[in-house]
């Protein structure tokens, strides 16, 4: 993991914060910016690209953690936030707001930047996990695309499954064109024209080609 880490403190109290900063400096870590105030904070993450935060709230409120989460939620950075004292509703608005690591009555400069390396391997470990789930709602939503038009094109043209994939894919292959592009491509004119593209001369024009053997949509190979 990088050691020299660009941190950015959001400390009302400059105490607290010249402690942590101490204790991230003794840690080896690079640039350290100190905030004092929410006043233009979004500016100054904006300016500083940290790559985590450390949020110290010295005197917990509900209020003044709802201002905290807010920026939590729009920072998309890894988020360690220490308090004061807490309870359990304070908690899982924390994991909703999308904070890394929220420790309660543990700030200590010597264990910060522990905390900040679990953070951001929390973060991390989450973003990887987002982007596998987008990956499969994207596949499985191209997969029922693909689906669609391939049942298009096996009754406009009397053909079975497998030569209807097949017809699909060669042509995309043709026009150099994914075959989910193709597929959406075919619903569109088929809901536009009420079929008239997929019959006759035109079909032959846009999903052409006699069909041989076929094979099942593989969104790894075909998207």
């Amino acid at each position: 993991m990088k050691s020299e880490l660009s941190v950015l403190i959001i400390d009302e109290n400059r105490i607290r914060a010249s402690m942590i900063e101490d204790g991230l400096k003794d840690a080896g870590c690079g640039t350290i910016t100190i905030v004092s105030e929410l006043t233009g904070l979004m500016r100054e993450i904006e300016s500083a690209q940290p790559d985590v935060i450390v949020m110290d709230i010295e005197n917990t409120s509900r209020d003044r953690l709802e201002a905290y989460f807010a920026v939590s939620r729009s920072v998309q950075r890894p988020v360690a936030m220490f308090v004061d004292k807490s309870n359990p509703d304070w908690i899982e608005a924390a994991v909703d707001a999308g904070v890394s690591s929220y420790v309660v009555d543990g700030l200590r400069p010597d264990r910060v930047k522990p905390i900040l390396d679990v953070a951001m391997s929390r973060f991390n470990a989450f973003r990887r996990m987002q982007a596998e789930l987008e990956q499969a709602r994207d596949a499985l939503a191209s997969r029922k695309v693909v689906d669609r038009a391939k049942g298009i094109v096996m009754r406009r043209n009397g053909l079975s499954e497998a030569e209807a994939y097949d017809l699909l894919r060669r042509t995309a292959m043709s026009q150099n064109r994914k075959i989910v592009d193709l597929a959406e491509s075919l619903i569109s004119a088929e809901a536009l024209l009420g079929g008239g593209l997929l019959g006759g001369d035109t079909a032959g024009r846009g999903v052409a080609g006699s069909a041989g053997s076929g094979g099942g949509f593989d969104p790894e190979e075909d998207l």
